[in-house]
Order: C-alpha cells, then sequence, then structure tokens
C-alpha cells in the first residue's frame, strides 16, 4: 500500500508515494521488530481513509522542536495522525496529549506507549466502571509539564487546542490556551495542521468521520518573543493567530467569525 502523501514537488525529500510500500519505510528510530509491525499494521490501516498529506516535509525531523495544532473532528484522527507521523518520520514520534481512555483500547494504548503520549487524566470515562483505572494512567506530572519537558528535549508535540471532539461542518470551537502558552514558553514555532473530511452528514451540518480524510500542514508560526510568563493579552493574541491558521486549512470558520 502506498503512502498517502502529496507528490509534489515541495515534497520531494519523501520518495515518490506510488513506489514506496508502507512495509519498506525505514524506522531507524524504532529498535524492537513488534513495535516496527504496530506501526505499519496502525498506518496501513489509516491509509484505507486517509489521502495526501499536503506539505508533509514541515513534518520531518529535521523541523523539530515545534507544536502540531490540529482541528478535532474525530476521534480516529489522533490514531491515524499518531501512526502516519512515526512512519513519515522514521519512527521518531510526535507527543499527542491523548485522553487517557484511549490506552483501554487494545492495540491503541500499545501505540501510544510506543510514541510517547502525554496522557490526560481529566475527562471520565463511558461507560463509568471504567473510571477506576483512570488513576492508574494519570502521569507523575500535569500534562503541561510533561508536555513542556519534551521541547526542552527538542522534540515535538501535537495537540488539538478545541479540547474535545468538535463534529460541526463549518465551525472550530473556542480553543484553550495551551497550545499558545507553551509555544512562548518554550520559544517554539506552531505547525497549523487542518483535518477535511470529505463528506458531511445531517443536512452538511455535521461531518461524516466514516468518509475520506486530508491532513493540510500549514506554514510554521512563530511566537511574538519567548517569555517565561507571558501575559494574558500576549497569549489570548497568539492563540488566535493559531485559530486563524488552522480555519482555512480546514475549511472551517473560526468560533469568533
Amino acid at each position: 500500500m502506498p503512502v498517502a502523501i502529496d507528490s509534489t514537488p515541495a515534497n520531494k525529500p519523501f520518495a515518490d508515494p506510488r513506489e514506496t510500500p508502507v512495509w519498506s519505510l525505514p524506522l531507524p528510530s524504532l529498535d524492537r521488530a513488534g513495535d516496527r509491525l504496530l506501526v505499519r499494521l496502525a498506518a496501513s490501516l489509516a491509509l484505507r481513509q486517509v489521502r495526501p498529506i499536503r506539505n508533509a516535509e514541515r513534518l520531518l525531523p529535521a523541523a523539530d522542536p515545534f507544536i502540531l495544532a490540529v482541528n478535532h473532528s474525530s476521534r480516529r484522527e489522533v490514531v491515524f495522525l499518531t501512526a502516519l507521523l512515526m512512519l513519515l518520520r522514521g519512527g521518531r514520534p510526535v507527543h499527542f496529549l491523548a485522553d487517557w481512555n484511549f490506552r483501554l483500547i487494545p492495540g491503541v494504548g500499545h501505540l501510544y506507549d510506543r510514541a510517547g503520549a502525554i496522557t490526560i487524566a481529566r475527562k471520565p470515562a463511558r461507560p463509568a466502571f471504567l473510571n477506576r483505572f483512570r488513576q492508574a494512567h494519570a502521569g507523575p506530572t500535569t500534562p503541561y509539564e510533561a508536555a513542556r519537558r519534551r521541547l526542552d528535549e527538542g522534540r515535538s508535540i501535537g495537540i488539538f487546542p478545541e479540547g474535545t471532539v468538535n463534529g460541526a461542518a463549518d465551525r472550530l470551537r473556542p480553543a484553550r490556551s495551551g497550545a499558545a502558552r507553551l509555544a512562548i514558553v518554550c520559544g517554539v514555532p506552531v505547525l497549523p495542521m487542518g483535518i477535511r473530511f470529505a463528506g458531511t452528514r445531517d443536512g452538511g451540518s455535521r461531518i461524516d468521520p466514516s468518509s475520506p480524510i486530508e491532513f493540510v500542514v500549514g506554514e510554521p508560526l512563530h511566537p511574538p518573543f519567548r517569555s517565561e510568563r507571558p501575559g494574558r493579552l500576549t497569549v489570548a493574541g497568539f492563540k488566535a493567530q493559531i485559530m486563524e491558521g488552522i480555519a482555512p486549512l480546514c475549511g472551517k470558520g473560526t468560533a469568533q467569525s
């Protein structure tokens, strides 16, 4: 199965997707054969639904560290992105902030472990009896501290600024401030990414999560300056810039527009 990468000249760092199957791409950052197999299997499943990744060269490890800020339209895109980014980056992950209950899903939990996902243990699980496992998946530090440590170590992280799944076809939800604050505190760029679903339902008001998906990577957004304690207005201004960068990539309007 070919790798779903836009084969325009801008993406020449990658081999032609028509000639490079998932099972032949090197994964030098993954030492264990089982981990390589898991990533290839997950990526193969993702590519049944994912169309080419536009401007994928901006995701190469040479660009680390960065914050990948993505709109959040369905639950499956978290798994798809985790696997595809590891595949495209030679096994080097982008560490996504993800809800703890994903770790309860067989296979997905192991993929998150291998990708070094940053667990958010705030939301309750459904059904409720699963909440007894929540504390076991909580990290020793806050998600913010864990994300900052990875950025300080030169690694990249992924954040869904909307903070929850938003199936609306036309508008983003109001963003949380974590991506903007981390970028300013750590002095790293934000890469906006838009996720577009080809189909809609409910009269066009909701995305169809089973329809083909396209990932579009925008140009890096650099924080206005680096500051250990950025002011509220500074964070709010950069947060708005991030969401304005995501909006045209995913084909939605911002919450303010």
